[in-house]
């Protein structure tokens, strides 16, 4: 590949994480939380020998090297709301990275409808692919200040399950916060374990976050994912929100319920804090 060519794959993945939201989400609703950028350095990234394209959000002024958070997409990959996690948590004193965890197989944020978007390039993500993403994001956040030693995970819907299966995946990390995201489910060739499958070995602390309408994700699946945590003793938790649906936090969409959003956001933090991961 010539420099012209390189630095035409280079422009094009930064554009994979450019401002805006996914068009699958359109139109996006009044309860959009937007964060602001004052006091941080955020913005597009590319990671690693295959030009991985993510966002990165971290405070400008701190001292010493600064806890890692990975921050995994919803199925929509990371567009605005995902970006708004990183600043979220930036504020806070993290160094927050979020990859697009399947731009090999195309660009989420460009699909119009989800059905497309699950049968054109979500269910053609392999595992395996994912968490060797994520193992590649961790190392070029080592690299750019943060501290590796105290690391921590969490994702969404989509992100959710992998939450789960990277706890499992890498013990090192502190701890994971998973948001709704899938247990149980057929195995594959692409996706060898389910959240459930991992469980009672775990070892990492993962706080679950689930609403109990969720109609994706029923409860007794929720409950058959505590019974295997418990054969276990990493010590995490399952929080239900009996109002709550599917993409109770998603702000910008009309599944958002701001209580069930509020109390996950602060409890995530407590997780955090508790579990080693305090800025």
């Amino acid at each position: 590949m010539n420099d012209s060519n390189i630095l035409d794959r280079r422009e094009f993945l930064l554009g994979a994480v450019a401002t805006g939201f996914a068009l699958a989400v359109q139109p996006v609703t009044a309860e959009a939380i937007a964060t602001d950028s004052q006091g941080l350095n955020a913005g597009p990234v590319t990671i690693g020998k295959d030009s991985l394209p993510a966002y990165m959000a971290r405070p400008i002024e701190h001292a010493g090297k600064l806890p890692v958070v990975l921050v995994v997409q919803e199925i929509f990959g990371v567009h605005e709301h995902i970006q708004d996690i990183c600043r979220r948590l930036a504020k806070l004193g993290y160094l927050a990275i979020a990859p697009e965890l399947y731009f090999r197989q195309g660009d989420p944020r460009a699909v119009a409808d989800i059905p497309t978007l699950m049968s054109k390039i979500v269910s053609k993500v392999p595992d395996a692919q994912v968490l060797g993403d994520l193992d590649a994001t961790l190392a070029w956040g080592e690299k750019q200040g943060g501290d590796a030693n105290r690391a921590a995970i969490t994702g969404f819907c989509w992100g959710g399950r992998i939450t789960w299966l990277y706890a499992a995946h890498n013990p090192s990390i502190k701890a994971g916060v998973a948001w709704y995201g899938k247990l149980v489910g057929d195995k594959t060739e692409l996706q060898p374990r389910q959240a459930v499958d991992i469980a009672p070995s775990l070892s990492v602390p993962v706080l679950g976050l689930y609403g109990g309408k969720d109609g994706g994700i029923p409860l007794d699946s929720v409950e058959a994912m505590r019974s295997a945590l418990s054969a276990g003793k990493s010590g995490s938790e399952i929080v239900v929100y009996p109002e709550a649906g599917h993409a109770f936090n998603a702000d910008y969409r009309p599944s958002y319920v701001e209580s069930a959003a509020r109390d996950g956001w602060q409890r995530l933090i407590a997780w955090l804090e508790s579990h080693g991961m305090k800025p």
